[in-house]
């Protein structure tokens, strides 16, 4: 219980982090640096935990999305047509805008870390907007760091469901931040999804205790 609540402390702690950034890094690039650093350490976790642990637990925007933002999210699941559809290419074409204006002063330290700023602030507001209409974690869906990271995961690090014990009520679909729906992996005896956030909201809360690690 100790570790759970220094953790969540952690998640409060970082989260807010994000707003500092995101509210002074127009006028401290320097504060930019930070998003390259996620990354880093994203990628890191991703080979250490594998797959997405990163995401559903130290990711600072991640804990932003979970604990700060969550309070005015709604809870509606992302359409799979607009998974589908071609926001994904207008998302690839604002990265390379980004990558083709980082490097137009590349070796201008202040630039670099504004870009950075700057890329976090957009992606935040997609973020958000989506967020609002849809659900808290709506950029995650979409984020390229996560998408790299989903292709890390390894079999032995999903979590496991043992059909025998749930009992279909769905609570775990219900609090599942990437609408992944756990419940139905039952008969495959693990939740096999490559976007699974790993931060294990369907364990806490399924009552007969059928998901685990």
């Amino acid at each position: 219980m100790e570790k759970e609540k220094l953790h969540n402390i952690y998640r409060w702690t970082i989260g807010s982090l994000v707003i500092i950034v995101l509210l002074f890094g127009w006028k401290y690039p320097y504060l930019g640096y930070i998003v390259p650093l996620t990354m880093v350490m994203a990628i890191t976790m991703g080979f250490l935990k594998g797959g997405r642990w990163f995401c559903g637990n130290m990711c600072p925007r991640g804990c932003f999305w979970d604990k700060n933002f969550s309070l005015i999210a709604s809870k509606k699941p992302v359409p799979i047509k607009l998974k589908k559809s071609k926001f994904k290419l207008l998302l690839l074409g604002m990265m390379a805008f980004f990558v083709i204006y980082l490097f137009s002063d590349i070796t201008n330290l202040r630039h670099v870390g504004f870009v950075f700023w700057l890329l976090c602030a957009v992606t935040t507001g997609i973020g958000i907007v989506g967020g609002i209409i849809y659900n808290k974690r709506f950029w995650c869906t979409f984020c390229p760091i996560g998408k790299v990271l989903s292709f890390m995961v390894k079999d032995k690090d999903f979590l496991k469901i043992d059909k025998d014990k749930c009992i279909s009520c769905h609570l775990c679909d219900k609090n599942c931040p990437m609408d992944i729906k756990p419940e139905s992996y039952k008969e495959k005896g693990k939740i096999s999804n490559r976007n699974c956030l790993f931060c294990k909201q369907c364990l806490k809360k399924c009552p007969k205790k059928a998901i685990s690690e």
